[in-house]
């Protein structure tokens, strides 16, 4: 999987799409994947539901 970046704590696009693949491909839950990987819950949600958008298979609202 990708790593950190060191900026802020910010991760690269490498590590927010692999962490979402993990999140697709193990049928666990965002924050069970989340906590295995050390990211916060509610991040790895909105990359989740922002690849969803990106894949034109839901909406966001801001």
């Amino acid at each position: 999987m990708g790593s950190k970046s060191n900026r802020g704590g910010r991760y690269t696009e490498e590590f927010r799409r692999d962490a979402v693949v993990f999140v697709h491909s193990t049928g666990k839950t965002v924050t069970e994947v989340a906590r295995r990987l050390g990211v916060s819950a509610e991040g790895l949600r909105n990359c989740v539901e922002q690849d969803a958008v990106d894949r034109g298979q839901g909406c966001r609202e801001n």
